[in-house]
Formats: C-alpha cells, sequence, structure tokens
C-alpha cells in the first residue's frame, strides 16, 4: 500500500493576498523567519516558533511584491515589486526602513538575482526597461556592472540566475525568455556562451543547482525541462518529466541536493528526487494554484521545513525531512 498523502503540519494566514514570493532565514538567533511578498504589496515576517506575523511591511506603494531575499552577510533584507523599485531594509534593532531603492524600470514579473561578492558588497540582476535587457549593477555603490541582451528576438525577460562557478574568473547569469530560450551569459565579458530552446512556450521558472551544474525549468505545459552545462559551458537539454497537469509557476532545489519543489497551476506542490527526477509526493492542501515554493535552512534538520505560497493567500508548512529524496540514486 502506498502512504497516505500528508497534511500540512500547519499553515499561515492573514497575507491578505496571493503569495508570489517565500524566503527562509533562520540563521542568527533563535528565532526561524518566513519572509513572503504578497499581491497586494505587503511583506509579512512570520514568526515560525510563534506562528504569526511579527511584522508587516509596506513599502511599495501597494504594488505587487514578487521577490525577497536577504543577505546572507548582514541578513539585510531585499525586496523587488511591481513599483519598478527594489528596496533595501533595515530591520535592526526592531527598524523597519527602506535605506536604499534601486528603479528598474521593468514592470514585468522577472525576479530579480543577487550575488554577494564581498560583507555587504552584491551584485544585484533585474530586467531592464526594454523588453529582453538585463541589467546587472553592484550595490551599495549603483555602480553599472553591464547590460545584456540577445542580438536576437526572444520576447520578454521572464526568469534570471546570477551565480558565481567554482573555477572561471566571473559570474555567470542563465536566463529565460518569453519564446522558450535559455541563454547563459558570461557577466564579465558581457557575451552569450550558449543557449537552447527549452520550452516551445514562455520559460516561467527555472533553478540551477551550481555544485552539479544542473538545472530545469518550467512552463505552462504539463513538463518540466532538465538541462545541464558541460565543460564548455553549453547548454545540454536533457529528457523531459512528464507532469500530470500543466502549469508550473516556480522551482526550487533543496540546499542539500536531494529535493526538487514545484509549484503547480493545479494548487498541489509537487517533490522530485532531484538525482533521477523521481516523483516522491504530490502535496495537496492550497485551493488556488501555488506560486511560490522555498525550502528552509534552519541548522537543525530535523526542524527543516517546505514552504508553499498560494493565490489562495495562504501559506502551507510541510515538514518532508525523513529521508525522502535520499536513496534517489
Amino acid at each position: 500500500m502506498s502512504r497516505p498523502a500528508p497534511s500540512p503540519i500547519y499553515t499561515l494566514r492573514g497575507a491578505g493576498g496571493p503569495l508570489n514570493t517565500l524566503h527562509f532565514s533562520c540563521f542568527g538567533g533563535d528565532t526561524p523567519l518566513l519572509f513572503s511578498g504578497s499581491g497586494k504589496g505587503a511583506i509579512h515576517i512570520w514568526n515560525l516558533n510563534s506562528r504569526r506575523a511579527e511584522k508587516i511591511l509596506e513599502g511599495h506603494s501597494g504594488n505587487s511584491v514578487i521577490w525577497v531575499d536577504t543577505l546572507e552577510s548582514t541578513g539585510a533584507l531585499i525586496s523587488q515589486g511591481r513599483d519598478t523599485r527594489v528596496c533595501l531594509w533595515d530591520l535592526r534593532e526592531g527598524r523597519s526602513e527602506v535605506v536604499d531603492s534601486v528603479w528598474t524600470g521593468s514592470v514585468g514579473f522577472c525576479q530579480s538575482s543577487l550575488l554577494e561578492s564581498s560583507p555587504g558588497i552584491y551584485l544585484l540582476a533585474f530586467a531592464g526597461q526594454q523588453t529582453e535587457e538585463i541589467k546587472i549593477i553592484e550595490q551599495p555603490s549603483k555602480t553599472p556592472v553591464c547590460t545584456l541582451v540577445p542580438d536576437t528576438k526572444l520576447g520578454m525577460v521572464m526568469c534570471i540566475k546570477l551565480w558565481q562557478p567554482a573555477s572561471g574568473p566571473g559570474p555567470l547569469l542563465l536566463a529565460g525568455y518569453e519564446d522558450g530560450s535559455l541563454l547563459l551569459w558570461d557577466v564579465t565579458q558581457r557575451s552569450k556562451l550558449s543557449q537552447a530552446k527549452a520550452h516551445p512556450e514562455p520559460v516561467m521558472c527555472l533553478t540551477f543547482d551550481t555544485e552539479r551544474l544542473r538545472g530545469i525549468s518550467g512552463s505552462s505545459e504539463k513538463k518540466l525541462s532538465p538541462w545541464m552545462l558541460d565543460r564548455q559551458n553549453n547548454l545540454q537539454l536533457q529528457d523531459c518529466v512528464p507532469l500530470v497537469n500543466p502549469g508550473v509557476s516556480h522551482l526550487c532545489i533543496r540546499q542539500d541536493g536531494k529535493l526538487l519543489a514545484s509549484a503547480g497551476w493545479d494548487h498541489r506542490v509537487r517533490v522530485f528526487g532531484w538525482k533521477r527526477l523521481r516523483p516522491l509526493a504530490a502535496l495537496q492542501y492550497h485551493t488556488d494554484m501555488v506560486l511560490s515554493v522555498a525550502f528552509s535552512d534552519h541548522q537543525d534538520p530535523r526542524r527543516r521545513l517546505l514552504a508553499a505560497g498560494s493565490k489562495d493567500h495562504r501559506v502551507s508548512l510541510w515538514s518532508i525531512y525523513s529521508n525522502d529524496g535520499d536513496n534517489d540514486g
């Protein structure tokens, strides 16, 4: 007999809008936190001990918040809204102030990506004002690094991932476009390294395992498209992973590289073993499409969670940390 489908260990309510983005911050103190960004423009800071919102931040003039992240070195919060701004927040000692912001010019849904180079110094990549352009600046100085524009028409930039390879001089950037293409950019050389057509529809989301040089992307189709980088930085498409229902909003790989979670338009969260992409679970709780998924980074493996945010205004928290995926070899 197959195991019964699990239920969330608890849920968070009161966000007041669709949950577009989630980010865990479980280091630096006894209180694990979950940041969420909503379609109503609010950022909730959830205390996972009390299971309540510790603070609600309003910094995007009521515009949808589409991305939240924190700097590893300082714990500072960064948020992106559809008010065309990326904001830096000071949350130390009870403060909740926007101390800096960057104007992107983009009103699309492409989430920004950051890469810390040293404590408090980071590269920020974001979709620019022009349809296909990606801008990269160094923060906090706002020094322009480069603007990346494809030499052929690929449509709007949909998703990006900035990362630093273990070997090689400078950072690389992966981008998914409206025509279904994936591009790998060399940021230092401002040049395209490789390109692959991963989907017939727009690339809705992608995630990348920087250790294994493997990634996966999703679109409105009934499949996920995995791919890898070879030693010459060529994108190599692999066999597709079929899905029961079409549409994926977001993808996330667990920090230990064992599990992949997908946020489905069919209201479900699906969990796969990352090594062989074997389906392990379909988590069913939400009453509308799931928009975001995130794995927690708690130091104690027994307290690590999977969070899912939905269009139904709720966040579900799941404990899937037994040995799921450990034997996916």
